[in-house]
């Protein structure tokens, strides 16, 4: 994997972890009942599922490699067309304003916030439908498989951890803001044009995939 290849790829990590989901709302969460110190557990335990999540989407992409290039390559651009479509979901989608569940016990050991992390992750389909469309983009047919997918993994869930460290520990702020219905549109706004970037880049700098 080139430097080119892999500063792509740390931007579209840090777009992907950004925009806010189940992770970022479970982050919130556990930062506002617990501090940042216990909260964080719950941060851990969503990089596990998120690691275990990308292993299950690297067999859907070496069981599509093995079919041929050519399936290989269709994913690939219907990966890129897909980040266009949720960058435009993203950018057009109403104001929702994130609310905590208040029936999650007052204290949780590190242990059980590390598995309602991971079960936050594993149990959202979409994670591991997104990661199937994103990989390709920064795969190198031609160059060993296994340490580019160990690149990919350690890249993504590094940035998340970093994005969800941010969320668990300004919770109380984030959550201030985004309570606000015109704040939450630009955010909304803000994070369809990263997805669409992000997008752009991918499909101008992707390795070469093709069939030599």
């Amino acid at each position: 994997m080139t430097w080119a290849v892999w500063v792509n790829l740390c931007f579209a990590s840090f777009a992907i972890s950004l925009s806010p989901g189940p992770g970022a709302v479970s982050s919130m969460a556990s930062g506002l009942r617990f501090g940042f110190g216990r909260g964080y557990w719950n941060a851990v335990g969503l990089a596990i599922g998120y690691a275990a999540q990308y292993v299950i989407s690297v067999i859907g992409v070496g069981a599509i490699l093995a079919t041929s290039p050519i399936a290989f390559e269709i994913v690939k651009w219907t990966g890129v067309a897909y980040l266009l479509y949720l960058g435009y979901k993203q950018y057009r989608s109403p104001v929702a304003i994130i609310k905590i569940d208040e029936t999650q016990p007052l204290l949780l050991s590190p242990l059980q916030l590390i598995t309602q992390g991971i079960l936050v992750n594993l149990t959202n389909p979409k994670g591991a439908v997104f990661l199937i469309a994103v990989t390709p983009q920064f795969l190198n047919l031609h160059a060993p498989h296994i340490p580019q997918y160990i690149i990919i993994c350690a890249t993504l869930v590094a940035a998340d951890m970093i994005i969800m460290a941010g969320y668990t520990g300004l919770a109380s702020r984030i959550m201030k803001f985004m309570r606000q219905p015109h704040r939450a549109a630009a955010l909304n706004k803000i994070f369809g044009v990263l997805f669409i970037t992000a997008a752009v880049f991918m499909g101008l700098m992707s390795p070469d995939t093709t069939p030599h």
